[in-house]
């Protein structure tokens, strides 16, 4: 069996196009286990994983719980709002204290960007990345680039654009890493307020119009105003972010062509799109959420695997 070249998924820029198949791979097979009367496989019952979220997160909290449960692991759950961080505790005492308990996967959420870095250089247990700062979120990219992958057959030659706050997000930076390992062409579009200095030196165009952007994308990723990060204001007011890079139904269906529409949630409805936008037949926004636990899934499973050799 094939085996992931990394003992830990810290973010996309660590792995190969080979390990991304491989993960898409394990998917399928375990979107096919979801879909049946029992979704449950041994495969981790020898496991322990501990969620450790130092930062609010539901959707993607109870994906990877979901995911850890549906492999048969067992799992520790940990938020830092009513923890002994609050006391002053160190990223490293809060681990190590949790890996005395005999754990072997960490799937971490943080503030800081490369902290999961930073724990998998101090401690032995396996780190998922569930999001570090406004830095990467891996397991966000994978699961959009494999329901592009499932809607469109491919990423190969796709033109692909991401909408919005890129800024401020991690899910950002994680999807033109995936997506260009994976051979697609990206853009970005937004306030130029809310794009990066160094956005282009990932070899990724900007464009400000959001209309010219939907006319050449085959499919436009929709990002949250991240307004918790915004410690300054980007923007004039909703209304006018709304009126220049909100998509709605009439500007969806006045394009030329069906693109795809995606989110990675949760979604100000509304603000950056629309309800008719994100409840339309063009939208695999639902998608995303089933292939979520797939992907974690098959990403928990393949560091498990490389675990137990040790």
């Amino acid at each position: 069996m094939s085996e992931l070249s990394v003992n830990h998924l810290l973010g996309i820029k660590y792995i190969t196009k080979a390990d991304i198949d491989l993960i898409f791979e394990t998917a399928d097979h375990f979107k096919e286990v979801i879909n049946r009367p029992i979704k449950k496989v041994p495969s981790l019952r020898d496991i322990t994983i501990a969620n450790l979220f130092f930062e609010n997160s539901t959707r993607t909290k109870l994906s990877f719980e979901l995911a850890e449960k549906r492999l048969s692991a067992d799992v520790i759950n940990f938020s830092a709002g009513a923890s002994s961080v609050k006391k002053g505790e160190t990223l490293i005492d809060t681990v190590n204290n949790i890996l005395s308990m005999k754990v072997d996967m960490v799937v971490m959420r943080h503030p800081n960007p490369g902290a999961g870095v930073f724990l998998s250089k101090n401690i032995k247990a396996s780190i998922v990345n569930a999001g570090d700062g406004a830095h990467e979120h891996p397991t966000q990219a994978l699961l959009d680039a494999y329901s592009i992958t499932k809607k469109l057959g491919e990423i190969a030659g796709k033109k692909i654009v991401i909408v919005g706050d890129v800024l401020h997000s991690r899910v950002a930076l994680s999807n033109i890493f995936a997506l260009q390992h994976l051979g697609a062409e990206v853009k970005v579009c937004g306030p130029k307020t809310l794009m990066p200095k160094y956005i282009e030196s990932l070899g990724v165009k900007v464009e400000l119009n959001l209309r010219k952007a939907l006319e050449w994308c085959d499919v436009a990723n929709m990002l949250r105003v991240q307004n918790e990060r915004m410690d300054i204001s980007y923007f004039p007011s909703t209304r006018e972010y709304t009126q220049q890079y909100g998509l709605d139904k009439e500007l969806l269906d006045s394009l030329n062509k069906e693109i795809v529409v995606m989110h990675p949630g949760p979604i100000n409805r509304g603000v950056e799109i629309t309800s008719d936008v994100a409840d339309s037949s063009q939208s695999i926004i639902l998608n995303q959420v089933e292939n979520g636990v797939a992907i974690r899934m098959a990403v928990i499973y393949l560091l498990a695997s490389k675990i137990k050799q040790q």
